[in-house]
């Protein structure tokens, strides 16, 4: 794994080691953010499971200005705190050892807005419809920012919430992409 662009353009990425963790691979990465960037001009991320930290290294590389990074394993926490030291984003990043629905009723609690938002928990124990909805009814998401989710292609995630619409979705072998903003 690596930086793809920006400020920490090919900096090499360490990946959490043994299986408990499924890395974004370079090509999905780099679509990603042709889809919601390609550049930032600052703002707030949340990678809710960040496992390596690559999303949120990558969105920092290319301008995003602070990025809180959550993962209950042990093992994906130290790798981030090891590519963040690498890149010199420590000043920049909150990390969080914690479960997914703690992580967000913590910064709900914190009244932040953020302007891009990650989620791709394990395959296996996926919550999205129930995550993107809480992020939905307690406004966690900035009125220009972009949610996106990846998951497996047979997790058939809603198509609208209350106040968000899946805007994309593409497909990358058997993952998904699926883009969403405010109505």
């Amino acid at each position: 794994m690596r930086v793809i662009s920006g400020k920490r353009k090919g900096l090499h990425l360490k990946a959490v080691p043994g299986q408990s963790t499924r890395p974004t691979t370079d090509k999905v990465k780099e679509s990603i953010f042709n889809m919601v960037g390609p550049y930032f001009n600052g703002g707030k991320m949340l990678d809710l499971y960040a496992g390596s930290g690559s999303i949120s290294i990558e969105a920092l590389s290319r301008g995003m200005e602070h990025a809180i990074l959550v993962d209950r394993d042990r093992k994906a926490i130290e790798t981030i705190h090891m590519n963040l030291k690498t890149c010199k984003f420590e000043d920049v990043t909150e990390v969080y050892r914690t479960e997914s629905t703690r992580a967000l009723k913590a910064v709900q609690k914190k009244d932040i807005q953020f302007d891009l938002i990650f989620l791709d928990p394990p395959y296996a124990k996926q919550r999205l419809d129930d995550e993107i909805a809480f992020i939905d009814t307690n406004s966690l998401l900035a009125p220009s920012g972009t949610i996106v989710v990846e998951h497996v292609v047979d997790v058939n995630l809603t198509n609208s919430y209350t106040n968000f619409e899946k805007i994309k979705e593409e497909r990358y072998g058997d993952t998904v992409i699926s883009i969403f903003h405010y109505k």
